[in-house]
Formats: structure tokens, C-alpha cells, sequence
């Protein structure tokens, strides 16, 4: 095998971990609500009701899906506290706080090209 070829193999393969790396990412992130979400929790955390308020159309089904699925990535954590009527936050892990950067370049890309 010539030296081009060995370093074209080796391109191929580092492309396609990025690209199976970000396939990953979109798949915990992606989807219009999944980053509204994270986006409003990078503020601090917040009741159900005051998400749902932030986010003016979404239904309490999708919401409640979305913050589940974001609860089993790891990037959400929900916590209830034993009042009358129990009341439940959510607030971003530090895994989820780590995408602050991330959906700040995506809202910069989006700002200049879409």
C-alpha cells in the first residue's frame, strides 16, 4: 500500500467517527424543542409550567417527552419536592451546560447563513 493511499484510509476513517460523533450529538439535541428547552434552562432552573410558559406552542405531551428524553441523555435533571401539590424542577446537568457553546455556535451560523 502506497503512502497516499494509507493516508487517504486514515481520512476516511477520521471522517467518518466526526461524522458518526455528530450523528450522536443531533440525536440527544436535536429537534426544534430539545434545544428551546436546553436553551431556557441555561438560565437556571425551572418549574414545568414556567418552561411551558417560555415555550408558547408546545403541548404538556411534548413537553413532557422532550424533558424525559433529555433526562435519560443526562442533560436535564429533574428534581420533586414533597409539597401540596408536589412541585417539580428541572435544571441542566453539567453535561448539559456544556452545550452552551455548541447552540451558541449554532445560533451564530444560523444568524449568518439561514
Amino acid at each position: 500500500m502506497t503512502e497516499t493511499q494509507t493516508k487517504t484510509i486514515a481520512s476516511d476513517q477520521a471522517f467518518a467517527e466526526c461524522a458518526c460523533s455528530v450523528e450522536k450529538a443531533l440525536n440527544v439535541i436535536g429537534g426544534k424543542w430539545s434545544v428551546l428547552v436546553i436553551k431556557h434552562l441555561f438560565d437556571g432552573t425551572m418549574r414545568f409550567g414556567e418552561i411551558r410558559k417560555s415555550l408558547h406552542n408546545i403541548s404538556p405531551k411534548t413537553l413532557t417527552m422532550k424533558l424525559r428524553e433529555l433526562e435519560e441523555h443526562g442533560i436535564v435533571t429533574r428534581t420533586i419536592h414533597a409539597t401540596i401539590p408536589p412541585s417539580v424542577e428541572y435544571a441542566l446537568t453539567a453535561k448539559g451546560l456544556d452545550l452552551r457553546g455548541t447552540i451558541d455556535a449554532m445560533r451564530t451560523w444560523g444568524e449568518r447563513w439561514a
